[in-house]
């Protein structure tokens, strides 16, 4: 992963086996981390709240020293930053070779180390039996707290091997985080978490789905059993990687916790020739002192300063409208026109046509391979379409599925042997789709010149909307072997090599919703589709989930048909508005079915969400703890000039009345108006303070610590309050 910053100031020091070495202390405001290099391998004796940079760090050393206990080591192997075999760990071995003789055993020692300043450090161990060398690289970012990890192993001996397992890094966490908060979920039901107690032994989960997949996000929580949103520690981790992945999470019986990540590699699929390497995807961790929501801010910081490029950051995110579900597969050019006009009307500032549009793809058995404008649907091509959008003041966008292909498709019967496959094993039915194999050159250079040709004839397509909509089963390229892990660096460099070629395309992340929504994929795309339900109630769920990890800048948040194509529910307009408002907002409905109140509606919304989005998008994000009742949270200046409060009911209050609303946040020296934003009309069982209140001015400190109670509402009904500091 390229970092935006660099870090100077290198310090190298070689060390030797019997030298008395130091310990090596990155900090930050917020956080410390302290590697211990007396040992044969690195390790993190600290990870947690900062510390002072002239304390007696070597103290540490003598207070952490534990006994020898009851049958057991006289002294305990370290918990390095790879952990061996070979070294005698008996928890999980961050790596795993095979092929050499004596590889399962390999142990590298510490040799050199590169500090840079007091942010970054390298670490370079080796074997000299086994001639396996490991390079360890941790970046603690000085502005965001954020800690970014990766190992490089590099095949020093004369003989070929396998790389089995390396994890990213190992880090062991203090006593006390003893709960783990895991993502899953499915199709349409992305970003659900589940809180499980630590145990003895591991909470493994692994994913082969071939992408980052709906069901086991490569991210995790540690923390302790009392942490909430504003309070307690907490540790979160994510690896940037789209392919297969793993992760660990182990109590051992000596009360030691460690946490794993790493790709999850076949057992052939990383052969490395004498000189060869591999380098692991970067871990990130953020740690917190003061609850999920420092955490989380830190994370989102992160992703703005150095993954997003200054363009997306700094340019408000368009408006979209997506033709999916107004239209499916049903193109026609005077109603996409028509649907240009209406959408224009109500405030869209970005037209994207989805699936459907070229050659043979009047459904989803046929065309994917075939990136050609279908004639017979758009005779004049694109052109007529794409002017009457650009006339309206909306930027054109376009959806592609290119790692996929049709058996009913030119590009298939051409090349039936460019599809991932398992020899003696008929391909399994997903979406009538096979996956091409993109670790052979050819195959890339054919899906380049494909879409460069589109963006080539149509230059005013801005915007890609990048589908990815089958797991990949069958993982064996033409020689056999399994080819994820090149895969998924194909599709990053396939997406990179259009991205350089046509500078300003911005590119969304989709995979049937948000099943690849992670660092990797993001370091190569703009934006993400948080999920393939516009039902506003579950997306609720969903983006709070997604909020953990991802800032509201990138998540793409739509406003759906009135009954909703894939729960059948139907929620108001007002509502679905105000779910839609956090994030990098949308729209995706058949214009016809929009009466008058619906427009005037979407028109208000829209303009709200534009006066607002640099807010929305760039603000402090808090989540409040959530009851099952309702989902709250706040978006706050950095300034905290001001802020707005959303309010969400799901389910009617099981108590007469609802709960208080404790805002969150403030300067509490400061006077804030309070006003009731949205919706503009407010249906109410009786009158309340919300009316009263509305336009009035009150003490910071009496708002966050006496609160305000909340009206009686129906259920599925949204509230937004805006706060505007005074003097």
């Amino acid at each position: 992963m390229q970092q935006k910053s660099t870090h100077k100031n290198t310090i190298e020091t070689k060390f030797t086996q019997d030298s008395t070495l130091d310990l090596i202390h990155l900090y930050t405001e917020f956080v410390s981390v302290v590697i211990d290099c007396n040992k044969a391998q690195p390790v993190i004796i600290y990870f947690g709240d900062a510390i002072s940079p002239d304390a007696a760090l070597d103290e540490m050393l003598m207070l952490s020293t534990r006994q020898e206990a009851k049958c057991s080591l006289s002294e305990e192997v370290p918990i390095s930053l790879t952990p061996t075999r070979g070294s005698g760990f008996t928890g999980n071995p961050g790596v795993q070779l095979s092929g050499a003789p004596n590889a399962w055993s390999v142990s590298p020692t510490l040799a050199s180390v590169a500090r840079e300043g007091n942010h970054a450090v390298t670490f370079i161990s080796t074997d000299p039996i086994r001639h396996i060398t490991l390079h360890h690289s941790l970046i603690l970012c000085p502005d965001t707290h954020i800690l970014a990890a990766s190992t490089a192993l590099i095949n020093q001996s004369d003989e070929s091997v396998n790389v089995l397992d390396l994890s990213s890094l190992t880090i062991p966490l203090p006593l006390g985080m003893d709960t783990l908060m895991s993502f899953e979920g499915r199709w349409s039901m992305e970003f659900q978490t589940r809180t499980i107690d630590l145990f003895l032994g591991a909470f493994v989960r692994e994913n082969r789905k071939g992408k980052t997949s709906h069901d086991n996000f490569p991210g995790v929580i540690v923390h302790e059993k009392a942490t909430r949103e504003n309070d307690g520690e907490c540790y979160g981790f994510h690896l940037g990687w789209s392919g297969n992945h793993r992760t660990r999470v182990e109590l051992l019986p000596e009360r030691r916790t460690y946490v794993q990540m790493g790709e999850l590699l076949s057992q052939d699929e990383m052969h490395l020739a004498p000189g060869d390497s591999y380098t692991t995807p970067t871990l990130y961790v953020s740690y917190s002192a003061s609850g999920f929501n420092r955490m989380s801010r830190q994370f989102h910081n992160y992703i703005r300063q150095h993954i997003l490029s200054d363009r997306i950051v700094s340019t408000p995110r368009p408006v979209h409208y997506n033709t999916w579900e107004g239209i499916y597969f049903d193109h026609d050019v005077e109603l996409l026109k028509h649907f240009a006009d209406v959408m224009a009307e109500l405030g869209a500032e970005r037209f994207v046509l989805d699936d459907g549009w070229f050659k043979g793809r009047r459904h989803e058995k046929a065309g994917l391979g075939d990136w050609q404008v279908d004639s017979n649907i758009y005779p004049e091509g694109l052109s007529p379409l794409i002017q009457h959008v650009i006339n309206n003041g909306m930027q054109f966008g376009i959806w592609f599925e290119p790692e996929m292909v049709n058996p009913d498709s030119d590009l298939y019967h051409k090349h039936p042997d460019w599809v991932l496959h398992c020899e003696g094993t008929p391909q399994l039915g997903f979406r009538h789709q096979y996956v091409l194999d993109l670790s052979r050159s050819e195959v890339t250079e054919n899906l380049y010149s494909q879409i460069a040709t589109i963006l080539q004839e149509y230059p005013d397509i801005s915007y890609i909307k990048w589908d990815m909509n089958r797991d990949i089963n069958h993982t064996g390229s033409a020689d056999g072997q399994s080819v994820i892990h090149a895969q998924t660096k194909a599709v990053y460099a396939l997406i990179a090599r259009l991205k350089a070629a046509f500078p300003g395309l911005d590119i969304e992340s989709c995979s049937s919703g948000g099943a690849r929504i992670d660092l990797g994929i993001l370091s190569c795309t703009d934006r993400f589709w948080t999920s393939d339900s516009n039902d506003a109630l579950d997306r609720l769920w969903i983006q709070r989930g997604c909020s953990y990890f991802f800032p509201l800048l990138i998540t793409g948040t739509h406003i759906g048909p009135r009954d909703c194509h894939i729960t059948g529910r139907k929620l108001s307009m007002q509502t679905r508005i105000a779910t839609s408002l956090f994030g990098s907002m949308g729209m995706e409905m058949n214009p016809t079915e929009l009466d008058d109140n619906d427009k005037k509606l979407l028109i208000s919304g829209l303009k709200f969400y534009k006066a607002h989005r640099d807010l929305i998008h760039n603000g402090d994000y808090y989540r409040y703890d959530t009851d099952d009742e309702s989902i709250d949270f706040a978006i706050i200046d950095p300034n905290k000039s001001s802020a707005l409060f959303s309010h969400h009911s799901i389910i009617e209050s099981r108590r007469t009345m609802p709960k208080v609303l404790k805002f969150i946040g403030l300067d509490p020296k400061a006077r804030y108006t309070v006003e009731k934003v949205w919706p503009e009309v407010l249906d109410e069982y009786s009158p309340s303070v919300i009316q009263m209140a509305d336009g009035q001015t009150f003490s910071a400190e009496l708002l966050m610590k006496h609160g305000m109670q909340l009206p009686i509402l129906m259920p599925q009904t949204s509230i937004v309050f805006k706060l505007t500091k005074q003097g």
